[in-house]
C-alpha cells in the first residue's frame, strides 16, 4: 500500500522534494482543519496579549493610546512572522498542533516569504471569514492558501523522531562468517521487529537462517538476537 493510501493519513498527500544530491524528501502537508485550529490558538494568544496591554496602557491616557496603537500593529502583523522565522517555522499554535511552515524546497522559512504569506492574509479573508483562503486550501493538492502560493511556502506536519526499537535480551554472539551490509541489516531488522511478530512467525523466519548461521532451528532465534546485539554494540 502506498503512503498516500494509508488509512492513518486519509486527508493528506505527500509532498515530494528532490534535493540537488538526488535525494527525495517527503513531507506531509497539513490540511485545512489543523491549520484553522492552529490559527485559532494564535488568535486567542494575540487577543490575550492585546487585552493585557490595553489594561496596562489604559491608565496612561492619550500617551497610552498612542503606544497601544503601535503595539497593536506589531502584535497583529509581526507575531506570526517573528515566531515563524525565529522558531523554526512554528508559531505557538502551530507548535501545539505539531505543524511548521517551510519553503517549497524544504528549507526553513525566511523573512521575505513569511512577510509575504502573512501580509496576504487580508486577501485570504475575502469576502468574509477566510472564505477565499479556505477555498484555495481545499482545492490545492498541498493545501496551500493564496499567501502560500505567493510566498512559495508550505505548512507541513512536524515529523517526530521515532522511538528506537529495543532488542530482545540475548548474549552478544560473533557471527560465524563475515556478513555483508545487507545481511547485517536483515538480522538487525529481524531482532527489532520481534515484538510485532507472533512466536510462530519468529520461529519460522529464524529457522530459515539456522543452517547458514550454523545452529539448530530451536536456537536460531536466540542466535540472531545475539548477533544483532554484537552488530549494534552496547546500547
Amino acid at each position: 500500500m502506498s503512503p498516500d493510501s494509508s488509512p492513518s493519513v486519509p486527508l493528506d498527500n505527500l509532498h515530494r522534494i528532490e534535493t540537488p544530491e538526488g535525494i527525495d524528501l517527503l513531507f506531509r502537508p497539513a490540511g485545512l482543519v489543523p491549520r484553522a485550529l492552529a490559527f485559532a490558538l494564535d488568535l486567542a494568544i494575540r487577543g490575550a496579549i492585546l487585552l493585557v496591554l490595553a489594561l496596562g496602557l489604559g491608565m496612561l491616557g492619550k500617551f497610552g493610546l498612542g503606544i497601544g496603537a503601535l503595539l497593536l500593529f506589531l502584535v497583529q502583523w509581526w507575531y506570526m512572522v517573528l515566531f515563524e522565522v525565529l522558531n523554526q517555522g512554528r508559531t505557538p499554535g502551530k507548535q501545539w498542533l505539531g505543524l511548521r511552515v517551510i519553503h517549497d524546497d524544504g528549507t526553513p522559512i525566511g523573512w521575505a516569504a513569511s512577510l509575504t504569506r502573512n501580509l496576504l492574509r487580508f486577501v485570504d479573508l475575502l469576502p468574509f471569514g477566510y472564505f477565499l483562503g479556505a477555498l484555495c486550501c481545499l482545492s490545492h493538492p498541498s493545501f496551500k492558501r493564496l499567501g502560500d502560493l505567493a510566498a512559495g511556502s508550505l505548512v507541513i506536519y512536524q515529523e517526530r523522531p521515532s522511538a528506537t526499537p529495543e532488542l530482545p535480551e540475548a548474549e552478544p554472539q560473533i557471527p560465524p562468517f563475515a556478513l555483508e551490509p545487507a545481511e547485517q541489516r536483515a538480522l538487525i531488522a529481524f531482532a527489532e521487529r520481534q515484538a510485532s511478530l507472533s512466536a510462530e512467525r519468529r520461529q519460522e523466519l529464524a529457522a530459515i537462517l539456522a543452517e547458514p548461521l550454523q545452529t539448530s532451528a530451536a536456537q536460531a532465534e536466540s542466535r540472531i538476537n545475539g548477533i544483532a546485539r554484537t552488530l549494534l554494540g552496547p546500547t
